[in-house]
This record gives structure tokens, sequence and C-alpha cells, in this order.
């Protein structure tokens, strides 16, 4: 980013460069900043011991190629789980050697990653109802030993775990995720109604997947005082909608692609 203020709508990286490199690994967060992204998205979960970890999936089946759920496992353990395989099996013309050593990362890893730089981070917390509260109370201490609560946005789906951050730190920045049902599109009624869940939750921000994200609600947000963040967008069509529309935030799997478009466009 350069300037005082980056250009809108920012461009995030989901899970980082996620297109390009392992997700929610320091590599892809670290190609998300080389590619010029204004920050990165990723997803946070309790280790056995406490410790928040980075990972999207309750399992290592996915991305570690076997059995285990995160809960059970401490996070030095998960610190040497091997998370980029995957990857280069997946996507054989994208792969690199170096991927097959990235694995598991501590939150506190990628606050160091960041440090001294000027990425807004969207860190979703994850997990079953009995999680919500510690993994709120062990995000917000690592936020407030960081420092840097203007940068942070904290995010997610469960709009109980939004409302214990704000009560344990009213300064830290929070937005509502949102996402259609799975075979149940989504009434216009139920789209606007996202907006008053988000500000009963305290909220300051909301996160719409894309097909919730209607200019009439977004409309909405915005003159609730409600910045909009939209999800998960490659199409780099976005940019110009986002800027019509007034979208705050774009996140996607390649921000590289959709920051030349946003150049792109604004330079016009």
């Amino acid at each position: 980013m350069t300037g005082t203020s980056p250009a809108l709508p920012l461009i995030i990286g989901h899970r980082g460069s996620s297109a390009v490199a392992p997700e929610n690994t320091l590599a892809a967060f670290s190609r998300s900043i080389i590619d010029g992204a204004d920050g990165f998205e990723f997803d946070v979960r309790l280790a056995r011991d406490g410790v928040p970890v980075v990972i999207h999936d309750a399992t290592l089946n996915r991305t570690g190629l076997r059995s285990g759920a995160v809960a059970e496992l401490a996070s030095a353990e998960l610190h040497t789980i091997e998370v980029g395989s995957s990857f280069n099996q997946r996507f054989p013309t994208l792969a690199k050697p170096e991927f097959a050593k990235e694995t598991v990362p501590t939150l506190r890893d990628v606050f160091d990653l960041v440090h001294g730089s000027a990425q807004i981070l969207y860190l979703e917390m994850k997990g079953d109802e009995a999680q919500a509260h510690p993994l709120a109370a062990a995000v917000v201490e690592l936020i407030q030993d960081y420092g840097n609560v203007d940068r942070i946005i904290v995010e997610s789906f469960d709009l109980g775990a939004i409302s214990e951050v704000k009560r344990l730190a009213p300064g830290i920045r929070t937005a509502a995720l949102f996402e259609p049902r799975p075979g149940h599109p989504a009434s216009l009624f139920r789209k606007m109604r996202t907006v008053d869940l988000a500000l009963a939750a305290g909220a300051n921000q909301i996160a719409l997947h894309r097909t919730l994200a209607p200019r009439r609600v977004v409309d909405k947000a915005r003159l609730a005082h409600l910045p909009v963040v939209v999800w998960t967008v490659d199409n780099p069509i976005w940019i110009a909608r986002a800027l019509s529309m007034g979208v705050t935030a774009l996140i996607t799997n390649d921000p590289g692609t959709m920051i030349r478009e946003r150049s792109r466009l604004l330079a016009v």
C-alpha cells in the first residue's frame, strides 16, 4: 500500500494468495504481500493446548493428508505437520518444492510475519460452540499483545462470538460473516436481515458471500454506517461492481489479478 490510506475496494487475499500457494500458510501470506494485496484473510482455531493456530478445517484430512482433529493436537505438534503437499498434488503446474515445507502456523507466527507492515488482517474464528469463548479470549489476548488493533478485524459466522470479542475488548474491530444456505436461495428479506443481525451483534463491518450482496443490501448497510466486505470473488468484474456500490473490501483467492484490475480502473 502507498499513501496515507489504501484505495477502495481493499483487495484481501483469501487464506492468502491461495490460488497460487497453499492456503493458510506463511507462503500464501507472503505471496499475498508480494502480489500487492492490502491484506489477507485467514482462519484460526484452538489447538489442544489452547494456542490459536491457523487452519480452516477441523481436521487435517484435506490439507495435511493425514487423519487427526486439530483440537486434539498440541500447537507444537501441529507446527511440525506439513500442509503444502496437498496443494502441489492438486495443482501440479503451480507446485513448488518449498511448499512441502509449509506447516500449520500459529497466530503469533502470522503476527510476526506482518510486524512493521501495513497489512490489514481479517481473522476468522473457527470452532464449535464450546470453543467460541475460549478462542475469543485467546485471540483478544494476542491482538492486545501485538498492539496494532486498528489493522485487525475479527470475523465469525457465530455472532455470539463476535459479541464476546466486543465484550472483552470494545476497541477491536469485528465483522459479522454471512453465507447462503446450501440448496436454499436467500430471499431479499433474508439478505436485508443480515444487516440487522450484524448491528445487533455489535459488529463494525458486515462480510457477505457474493450471492448475498445485491445493491439494496449494500445500500442498507452503508446507511447504517456498516462497511461491506464481499467474499470470495475472483472475477475481476467485481472491481467495477464494488466501486459502483461502495463496497469496502473484496476477499479473493487471486489478489494479484484483482489488484491489476483495480489499478487499471482507477487509472482511467
